[in-house]
C-alpha cells in the first residue's frame, strides 16, 4: 500500500505541483487548503507524513503543528518562505521535524520526504535494548524516555537525536554528523536546524535548560551527551 501523505497548502499552484510530484513517486496524496481542514483530515486518517505550509488561512501552520504534536507523533515537514526565519524557528520549537524553504525544487522536497520516511521506518523496527546514561533511561523498543524517573514525551526527531547521542556517550558529534543521521541523507540543508532540535531536547531533559549538563556544547565542534 502506498504511503499516505497530506499536503496542506493554500496556494493551488504549489499544492498541485507538490501533489503531482509525490504521486509520480508512488505516494497516495490528500490535500487540505487551510489549517482547519488539515486538522480534520489528520484526525480521521493516519498519515505517514504531513507537508505543511506555515502561512495558512483559518488556523496558521504554527498552531496546526502545535495541536498535531499534542495529539500525534506524525512527522511534519514545513514549507516556509525564504525570509521567514522566525517561522522556521518557531515551527521547529513546537515540534516540526524539518523544513523546506520556498522556492524549492521538487527533487529537494522528495529527498526530504524520503529521508523522513526512512527514519520513521528505522524507528519502527529498532530492537535495541534500554540504555541508561546518568539520570536518562531510553527504551528504544517502546520509544519511551524517562528523565530522573519521570516520563517525558519527545517528538520523533528529538527521540532520534537523543538516541544517536546516546550510542556513544561523551563522544562529540558535529552538526553535520547529527543532521546526516537525522535525515539519513548526505543532503542535510541548513545545519542550524541541529541547534534548534538540541534546544528543544534540552528543554525536556535538562534540569536547567539554560545551563545544560547532559547535552553539552563543545564550542566550534558540536554536541555530546554526558551522564548527569
Amino acid at each position: 500500500m502506498a504511503d499516505a501523505v497530506l499536503v496542506v497548502e493554500d496556494e493551488e499552484a504549489i499544492a498541485d505541483a507538490v501533489a503531482y510530484a509525490l504521486e509520480g513517486e508512488g505516494f497516495a496524496v490528500d490535500r487540505a487548503g487551510d489549517g482547519e481542514e488539515a486538522l480534520e483530515r489528520a484526525r480521521v486518517k493516519e498519515y505517514e507524513l504531513i507537508i505543511l505550509d506555515l502561512r495558512l488561512p483559518k488556523v496558521n501552520g504554527i498552531e496546526v503543528t502545535r495541536i498535531l504534536r499534542s495529539e500525534s507523533i506524525v512527522p511534519i515537514l514545513m514549507l516556509t518562505a525564504k525570509d521567514s526565519e522566525v517561522d522556521r524557528v518557531v515551527g521547529l520549537e513546537v515540534g516540526a521535524d524539518d523544513y523546506v524553504t520556498k522556492p524549492f525544487s521538487m527533487a529537494e522536497l522528495i529527498s526530504r520526504v524520503r529521508a523522513i520516511l526512512r527514519r520513521r521506518q528505522l524507528d519502527r523496527v529498532s530492537g535495541d535494548p534500554v540504555r541508561r546514561i546518568g539520570g536518562l533511561q531510553l527504551d528504544l523498543v517502546r520509544h519511551e524516555v524517562r528523565v530522573d524517573d519521570q516520563t517525558v514525551r519527545l517528538t520523533p526527531s528529538e527521540f532520534r537525536l537523543l538516541t544517536f547521542l546516546a550510542e556513544q556517550p561523551e563522544r562529540v558529534f558535529s552538526r553535520r554528523e547529527i543532521m546526516q543521521h537525522l535525515w539519513q541523507s548526505e543532503y542535510v540543508g541548513d545545519e542550524r536546524a541541529t541547534d534548534m532540535h538540541v534546544s528543544n531536547l534540552r528543554r525536556k531533559i535538562e534540569r536547567d535548560p539554560d545551563n545544560p549538563e547532559r547535552v553539552v556544547t563543545v564550542r566550534g565542534v558540536g554536541y555530546k551527551l554526558v551522564p548527569a
